[in-house]
């Protein structure tokens, strides 16, 4: 992919603080004309700089007020797949990371509760035949949380 000029990178700093402005509006912020903006977020899109438009939903309004990490371990490889399979197709899983140390991997969740932690863990982390051990941390409350990257030149 080619280096991204300053102009992409103002492009993508707007979108990202709000992803619905319109052409014209970004054309007047950065001062090049729409059609070429329009250009350039196909090609932003094409090259996967641009990886989809999304609506950022408040997961309080939805009732989905537990935050949880889940660190979770094991020692026999096979259990990888199992594992990644399940949770793939669980809802509740914002993000799931591969991690060094003593843990395979790191957890993100929502949920409504505790109980529905609980089942969380119960019927879907721990019912992967293999999982040794889990450590579970509940979020009090979030000082910062953002999607949004650092898209200045460095």
């Amino acid at each position: 992919m080619s280096e991204l000029d300053a102009t992409d990178r103002k492009l993508l700093a707007l979108l990202q603080d709000d992803a619905r402005l319109a052409l014209a509006e970004l054309s007047k912020e950065i001062g090049v004309p729409a059609s070429t903006l329009n250009d350039r977020i196909k090609r932003l899109v094409r090259n996967g700089v641009i990886s989809g438009f999304h609506a950022r939903l408040s997961a309080e309004s939805l009732g989905l007020e537990l935050l949880a990490f889940i660190l979770v371990g094991w020692t026999d490889p096979k259990v990888e797949p199992v594992f990644l399979k399940k949770i793939r197709a669980s809802s509740a899983v914002l993000e799931c990371h591969h991690v060094t140390g003593s843990w395979n991997y790191l957890l993100k969740i929502r949920v409504k509760a505790t109980r529905e932690l609980e089942a969380f863990l119960a019927e879907t982390v721990k019912a992967v035949e293999g999982v040794l051990r889990t450590d579970t941390m509940i979020v009090l409350s979030s000082a910062k949380e953002t999607w949004a990257l650092d898209v200045r030149i460095k």
